[in-house]
């Protein structure tokens, strides 16, 4: 964010960033979802919606799972939440007592390990690399698995590597999990953002797990903040109770524009939307590596590509600083997603029209020539 801040004073100032660095399509909401939004506003029916959600959206979204991945989910085990953030709070705050563990990749989303400090349990932070394609695998979670943890947390596809884990391995992790008296959480925000093969989530395999989700990336509804979670019936009545004390309900226009989201009309454009994105990462990876950075599991979904920097210094942070400054290119550094080899990582976001894409590239070779392990 600071990074951020300071690529908006220098664009203020005149300068021309490119922004390879917000994990936020660049898409404009589709438009059948803005013309629901606006019939329901032109009926001024914008009263509160039931803490777990519109009706109807919560029978969409169990359709969806019907119809898209053959999964059985029912309309009363969905819980539509203010975005994934919002699902994150619910579960962890359901599930996790207070002084508990909850086991996360590292690297991994920065906000999991601050959402479980929130409700006084412990993130557990489990290194990975490319050896599991930077996800948590049924072996690393039973060997990090200890008796104070109540969560396994994982993300497939991944912020910030992009990198999958298969159905069939998160079918033995939760089974895993369970075992040990404990849950997996899945998040899927990325689920549909799958390049070289179709969609799929965990719920098709097991219902024994659960399931956050979002409008934001590939719906490209990030400002509209509306996501879901899907819980073991069991779970449903308490997730209702914490998310009228925390915040009643979704908003109620977001909720209007979601349901359209998930219809038939709104179906081409997301898929021409998730076909340009594969685009860019084909250009974007052999780009990056044949500029020097290391890329070693080439990312299958998501709109990130997690690169080894360290053909160009030790520090990933002042060389974002120095990018930013030197070459008007804004990406992340590593230790924004944690610890581990932090230092050696920065984080590329090809949420960017491949024209800017192209410029950032070019940037990049300059700012590169010759550079050797300079901080």
């Amino acid at each position: 964010m600071a990074l951020l801040a300071r690529a908006r004073e220098l664009e203020a100032a005149g300068r021309d960033i490119v922004h390879m660095e917000i994990g936020e399509p660049d898409f404009s909401t589709p438009r059948p979802v803005r013309e629901a939004v606006a019939r329901v506003l032109a009926d001024g029916a914008l009263h509160y919606t039931p803490a777990c959600g519109l009706p109807a959206l919560r029978e969409a979204i169990a359709r969806h799972y019907a119809e898209r991945f053959g999964a059985r989910v029912e309309p009363d085990q969905v819980v539509v939440t203010p975005g994934a953030s919002g699902a994150l709070l619910l579960v962890l705050g359901v599930l996790v007592e207070r002084d508990a563990e909850v086991l996360m990749t590292d690297p991994g989303y920065p906000c999991n390990r601050h959402f479980a400090r929130f409700i006084e349990a412990r993130a557990r932070s489990v290194p990975v690399d490319e050896a599991t394609g930077f996800q948590m695998d049924t072996a690393l979670l039973e060997a990090h698995w200890g008796p104070a943890t109540a969560v396994a947390l994982v993300a497939s596809p991944a912020n910030p590597t992009g990198t999958l884990i298969a159905p069939g391995e998160l079918e033995a992790m939760a089974a895993a999990a369970r075992d040990r008296g404990g849950w997996l959480v899945v998040d899927e925000i990325y689920q549909h953002l799958v390049y070289g093969r179709e969609p799929a989530s965990v719920l098709s395999r097991t219902p024994e797990v659960f399931v956050i989700n979002s409008f934001s990336k590939y719906f490209s509804m990030t400002g509209w903040r509306v996501g879901w979670l899907v819980a073991p019936r069991e779970y449903v009545p308490a997730l209702d109770r914490l998310a009228q004390n925390l915040f009643l309900a979704a908003p109620t226009p977001s909720q209007h524009g979601a349901v359209a989201a998930l219809g038939a009309p709104c179906a081409g454009i997301l898929e021409a939307q998730r076909a340009e994105f594969a685009a860019r990462r084909d250009f974007l990876v052999p780009a990056l590596r044949e500029l020097g950075f290391g890329i070693p599991v080439t990312p299958e979904g998501a709109f990130y590509v997690y690169a080894d920097c360290s053909r160009f210094t030790d520090d990933s942070l002042a060389f974002c600083r120095r990018l930013l400054e030197e070459a008007g290119v804004a990406v992340t550094p590593g230790c924004d997603f944690g610890r581990h080899r932090a230092q050696t990582h920065v984080r590329f976001a090809y949420t960017t029209s491949m024209d800017r894409l192209q410029e950032g590239v070019r940037r990049l070779a300059a700012f590169l020539e010759g550079r050797r392990k300079t901080p």
